[in-house]
């Protein structure tokens, strides 16, 4: 069901919202470069990033800021308000890490997730997100796993 308001469509509460595609890897004592992975449903990162930011765990702390390959989103602002929450957006082009996003926790850590990008068919995301091994699902919004 769509309401309308002037010339602005918002999809009311019954709309289905398409799961979180996101696997973390265990948490261990051992660093690692990549942190999990995250296959976001479009190139859209002001929808895209909301979800993953609510989906993370607790223990990460907020995460105040993002960087991403501006190659790989869509345009987006500087910041943006994200729970109640200033998120600094910042981009790069750096060719070693196009698939990646950076997650900043001020006094927590640094998180790197690869990014399957959104219109990778489903049985080559499936391989990416497991194929690097022992990644577990990412916990439920109210802390479950």
């Amino acid at each position: 069901m769509i309401t309308t308001h002037a010339t602005t469509t918002v999809p009311t509460a019954s709309a289905a919202v398409p799961p979180l595609r996101l696997r973390l890897a265990p948490h261990g004592s051992l660093p690692r470069r990549i942190d999990g992975v995250w296959w976001p449903h479009s190139r859209d990162l002001l929808t895209q990033l909301p979800r993953l930011l609510a989906a993370l765990p607790t223990a990460w702390g907020d995460i105040a800021g993002v960087t991403v390959n501006s190659t790989a989103w869509s345009v987006a602002p500087g910041r943006m308000l994200v729970a109640n929450q200033v998120v600094r957006l910042n981009r790069t082009t750096a060719p070693h890490a196009p698939n990646t996003v950076v997650l900043i926790s001020p006094g927590r850590g640094r998180w790197d997730l690869l990014v399957v990008p959104p219109d990778t068919p489903e049985e080559a995301a499936a391989s990416l997100m497991t194929g690097a091994g022992t990644y577990r699902p990412a916990p439920a919004a109210d802390g479950g796993v």
